[in-house]
């Protein structure tokens, strides 16, 4: 049987797009090792520079160490939004395609011919091979934004918003519990405008509706809310949901009305307070958030009210980025603001992000809560690696186990354990017995 190594980079929604892939590649054997493999493919990420850097190297280091006679194959953001420039750039690279054709990976290799289809690939009831989790699975609901944020090119390339049908996405639900899948996070660019390219405001309460109908999801959490698209009634419909977690992840970006314009959000400070409040005030709430730091146009009094807001409200994760200046965006032509500066206001809003996560967890300690056993810890095999029913897988972080009270720990198995203390910037539990329902 042929290999196949495949290589995801960037966020969960091109994971989801490399087990499409996966799914229409399943006469190949994967494997860990790029110098087997007959086929390599390289899903890149296009967002920031960073990421770009990321991408090049990930296909460069492929090459040097695939073997005679394989096949290197481009796909991705990176490759949709730089295309000629990459396909002159890159001789190493046997076939290029873009983002609008995962489904049809199986014919671009058995051709051997690169392809672009003009429209953004968008998932209806296509099967995927599911990575990294035998419980959990990532749950794509569109394709592309409609948003004209200052500093983000996706719109160039992504497309506008394309939801997905709403009974090919319960679908897929309903077909991954059957195979023992019981926990689910749902995302796209942004979110809270599902079902908004067919009129339809506020497509989420439906899609959550459908969802807690469905026997055997014992949990599930949206990603990627957008303040100018969340209403009042989706975060009342989201508490009152006996599946969805009150798991509330709303990038910010900023918390000055100056930056906010400047940015193109959409919405001011006071709407989004009032949102962030809602979604605080529900029973064992859990907020993410995400801000930009060194926008043009931020001076430390704009970066100061940010700092403080983060302190004040006190989220439960905070992600900070680094402005990243981007081709064909509004703040390209901006004038920019120093690397350095940037760096330094980057290092102070990590220690308040630090503080708030630790902050966060802290409170977990002596609760005896249900944990998901995720298997072996980034840790090592000495300890297990565990995340509670509201956490999203990874980007949470892991809750340790060291002792147990059960034999034979089952990964995607749910216990109930303690947490027994808060130890450097890690969680420690016990496990003190299987979860019913198993």
């Amino acid at each position: 049987m042929a290999k196949l190594h495949l290589v995801s980079l960037g966020c969960n929604k091109n994971l989801i797009d490399s087990e499409i892939m996966l799914g229409r590649l399943k006469n190949y054997e994967i494997t860990p090792d790029v110098a087997l493999a007959d086929v390599i493919i390289v899903n890149t990420c296009g967002f920031i520079n960073s990421a770009k850097e990321e991408s090049i190297r990930a296909i460069l280091d492929m090459h040097e160490a695939r073997k005679e006679g394989s096949l290197l194959v481009v796909t991705g953001c990176l490759m949709q939004r730089y295309r000629e420039e990459l396909m002159k750039e890159l001789p190493e690279v046997d076939l290029f395609t873009g983002v609008g054709d995962y489904d049809k990976i199986d014919e671009i290799i058995l051709k051997k011919q690169n392809l672009f289809s003009p429209d953004t690939y968008l998932q209806a009831s296509e099967e995927r091979v599911i990575t990294g989790s035998n419980y959990h699975a990532y749950i794509k609901i569109s394709e592309g934004c409609n948003q004209k944020c200052s500093f983000c090119a996706i719109p160039t390339f992504k497309g506008k918003l394309k939801s997905r049908a709403l009974e090919n996405i319960v679908d897929e639900v309903q077909k991954l519990v059957k195979k023992g899948y019981y926990d689910f996070s749902f995302l796209s660019q942004d979110s809270s405008s599902y079902m908004r390219d067919h009129a339809v405001s506020d497509g989420l309460i439906s899609l959550i509706d459908a969802i807690d109908k469905i026997e055997g999801v014992k949990t599930a959490r949206i990603l990627y809310l957008y303040p100018s698209t969340t209403s009042n009634a989706l975060i009342e419909r989201i508490i009152a949901s006996p599946v969805f977690a009150n798991y509330f992840d709303m990038p910010i970006q900023h918390a000055s009305d100056k930056m906010l314009k400047i940015m193109r959000r959409g919405s001011g400070a006071a709407r989004i307070k009032e949102l962030l409040n809602l979604m605080k005030s529900a029973p064992g709430a859990f907020l993410r958030t995400g801000v930009i730091v060194g926008h043009p146009g931020e001076t430390d009094a704009e970066f100061d009210e940010l700092c403080d807001f983060l302190q004040e409200f006190k989220f439960d994760r905070i992600s900070a980025f680094a402005y990243s200046k981007e081709e064909d965006t509004a703040s390209f032509a901006m004038p920019q603001i120093p690397a350095r500066t940037i760096s330094r206001r980057l290092n102070k809003i990590e220690k308040i992000t630090r503080e708030a996560i630790d902050s966060s967890m802290r409170t977990l300690v002596g609760k005896k809560i249900p944990l998901i056993i995720e298997g072996a810890s980034s840790e090592g095999e000495f300890f297990y690696g565990a995340k509670p029913l509201a956490w999203d897988k990874d980007i949470d972080g892991e809750i340790l186990i060291n002792e147990s009270y059960v034999q034979n720990l089952k990964a995607g198995g749910l216990y109930e354990c303690e947490i027994t203390e808060f130890a450097g910037d890690r969680l420690l539990a016990r496990v003190l017995k299987s979860s019913q329902g198993q």
